[in-house]
């Protein structure tokens, strides 16, 4: 896929794209960041109740599961994990080209 990313300013096209790199790079660090922790997160609910996070998600959703609190925070950090790693996927697979 291709992008077209128009910006309009005095900077020299060096400077944008150091700029535009380095915060790519930011949310980047960010985003494993969270992956790690999610991870983490997730592997203790997996260890402490003996089934994935993936199997949780499904009961949640569908309302197959008890109304411990721990659930509620096991969901919220599967859905973290699930968002930070897309997002990560998708930094990941950013190139700037000059």
């Amino acid at each position: 896929m291709s992008f077209t990313l128009n910006i309009e300013t005095n900077f020299s096209p060096q400077e944008v794209s150091e700029v535009i790199r380095s915060a790519l790079e930011h949310e980047k660090h960010v985003a494993k960041y969270k992956v790690k922790r999610y991870s983490i997160i997730c592997e203790n609910f997996e260890s402490k109740y003996g089934f994935i996070s993936g199997e949780l998600k499904a009961k949640f959703e569908t309302g197959n599961i008890g109304e411990e609190s721990d659930f509620f925070d096991w969901y919220a950090a599967k859905r973290g994990l699930d968002h930070w790693s897309k997002k990560l996927e998708v930094l990941s697979d950013i190139s700037i080209k000059e």
